[in-house]
């Protein structure tokens, strides 16, 4: 009984000071430490305010070749902040001129007898031309032209029958009315930030527990602890202890500062339970750094090997590419994608409150991933050196 006591003792000892040594070596590194500072304030607070996918301050040119009461009445349904209208052009090269020299992102061009051939029930087309090199704000802005438009014909042909407001008030329609739920205002900083967070958490996952052990080789100490009476999860495991701790200080940092004290974005759920899935999507990604430090020689291929890496997870996590919008043979690969339940775990704790009886299986998913990439790694490590 003694004797188990005592190398339960030294095993814990072992690992408290090699994940003290891990600690240390983070610390001196001065440049990695302002790479992460930076990472979890300034570049999640860019992300969340410089970033916006909705349309705002769209320049708009017009040229106005009617000039009556009816077409800037049509004009100036475009308003801001959705339009900017920065002035007229006269000819049809001249719009287009604005458009290839991005100037303008929209030109309108009404045509003469604009307001005769309403008054007439003649159909009359306007003629609009949208920049799309930005697909997002141009497909936007061609829908809310579609709003107004249509709206604008609706009242006209109201106001040409002779009705009154009353009546029209009395006229059955149909009407739209979307309820908006967890983000009512549609507000992409919400949206921006957390997913820049997810991404940064992603990012030191696999890049520091991968440039820790590279580092170990380059300086030759991995050799010492070799022929130490440490086993390889004594020296790996550490590695991961001390880069979680301070990936999640990192968020814990950007949540109070930046999430909650700059954008002033509504935490709903569980914050315990959102470090805690951290935490096992981080021991997951770490796997992947463990991997790759097993084949890379130097922090230069560390750097590549995760780019390597981290890209396609990236782009198979649904953050940026709905997964209803992807091919079906992508859907599959984007299963095999951890990133892709934690974005899942993440903005269901954050934004919706919800908790562990509805993400139980994205939560599994993550410890079987994490569980078999740690002991492949592992594994790759043990052979590397045999």
């Amino acid at each position: 009984m003694n004797f188990l006591n005592t190398n339960t003792t030294i095993w814990f000892r072992r690992m408290k000071v090699m994940t003290a040594k891990e600690f240390l070596q983070l610390f001196r590194d001065s440049v990695l430490l302002i790479f992460i500072i930076y990472a979890f304030t300034a570049d999640i607070y860019l992300a969340g305010s410089g970033v916006s996918l909705q349309l705002k301050n769209a320049s708009l040119y017009v040229s106005d070749n009617d000039k009556t009461k009816m077409s800037r009445e049509y004009l100036s349904r475009y308003l801001e902040p959705e339009f900017r209208f920065m002035g007229e052009f006269k000819r049809p090269s001249d719009g287009m001129d604005l458009l290839d020299n991005g100037k303008a992102m929209i030109t309108l061009d009404i045509p003469p007898l604009f307001q005769r051939s309403v008054q007439r029930d003649d159909s009359v087309s306007v003629q609009m031309h949208i920049d799309t090199t930005n697909s997002v704000l141009g497909f936007l802005a061609s829908s809310y032209s579609s709003q107004i438009t249509g709206r604008f014909s609706f009242e006209t042909a109201m106001e040409k029958g002779g009705m009154s407001g009353q009546q029209k008030e009395n006229i059955p329609v149909i009407i739209d009315r979307h309820r908006v739920w967890f983000n009512p205002n549609q507000n992409d900083i919400w949206f921006m930030s957390i997913s820049e967070l997810f991404t940064i958490v992603t990012l030191f996952s696999v890049l520091l527990p991968a440039a820790a052990m590279v580092r170990e080789k380059e300086k030759g100490t991995v050799e010492q602890l070799l022929v130490s009476p440490l086993s390889s999860f004594q020296i790996m495991f550490p590695k991961v202890i001390a880069m979680t701790a301070v990936i999640l200080a990192g968020v814990a940092v950007t949540l109070i500062f930046i999430l909650k004290g700059c954008f002033d974005i509504p935490l709903k759920g569980s914050i315990p339970l959102f470090f805690l899935v951290t935490a096992i999507y981080i021991f997951t990604t770490a796997g992947l750094g463990l991997f790759i430090s097993t084949i890379a020689k130097n922090l230069a291929q560390v750097g590549m090997m995760t780019v390597l890496v981290f890209i396609p997870m990236l782009f198979l996590s649904g953050a940026w590419t709905p997964p209803e919008a992807m091919p079906g043979w992508m859907k599959i690969f984007m299963f095999a994608s951890p990133l892709h339940y934690y974005i899942d775990s993440g903005f269901g704790i954050l934004l919706k409150g919800a908790g562990i009886s509805i993400l139980w299986d994205e939560i599994l998913a993550m410890i079987i991933f994490g569980g078999f990439i740690f002991s492949l790694g592992m594994l790759r490590f043990k052979r590397q050196f045999e």
